[in-house]
């Protein structure tokens, strides 16, 4: 017998998480070069920006798993 599928908003839901939290980790990993470049300030909005993306991401793959 298989699985039950997954509604496609769930899917949906879970395929954007993915994806926004895909965004947030590259906004991560590539401000350290905003700082390097004595641009803090760019540096700290982009790791802001790329906590908020990874709390909506969370949000998101939280409610595709319910």
């Amino acid at each position: 017998m298989s699985a039950p599928q997954p509604s496609p908003t769930a899917r949906r839901e879970r395929l954007v998480g993915l994806l926004v939290l895909g965004i947030a980790f590259v906004l991560l990993v590539s401000s350290p070069t905003w700082f390097a470049s004595d641009r803090t300030g760019v540096g700290v909005a982009q790791v802001v920006v790329a906590a908020f993306l990874a709390g909506v991401g969370a949000v998101l793959l939280r409610r595709a798993s319910r």
